[in-house]
């Protein structure tokens, strides 16, 4: 894939969650909400302070992260469906 987000944005891919409970019922794809997990494809360069320094983000390509249920803006990238947002919607990396 060549995609490089700019800036302080970062390219995800959802990490889909199990499809049964612990106990074995099968969730059917209408009750699914979707996954708050995901992993970092790409990230940009970073932002811009306004004497025009660069901050490099804190996360890089390949952490799994937590975001808000509303974050990002859902893409299609070779037919693979993404989400593009801003390093401020990641709520935190999983260890």
């Amino acid at each position: 894939m060549a995609f490089k987000p700019l800036h302080d944005r970062v390219l995800v891919r959802r990490i889909e969650e199990d499809t049964k409970t612990k106990g074995g019922i099968i969730i059917p794809d209408t009750a699914k909400e979707k996954p708050q997990q995901g992993e970092v494809i790409a990230i940009g360069s970073g932002s811009k302070s306004e004497d025009g320094k660069v901050t490099p983000l804190d996360v890089k390509a390949g952490d799994t992260i937590l975001f808000g249920k509303w974050s990002g803006s859902e893409v299609t990238i070779d037919g693979e469906e993404l989400l593009i947002m801003k390093e401020s919607d990641i709520l935190g990396v999983i260890a």
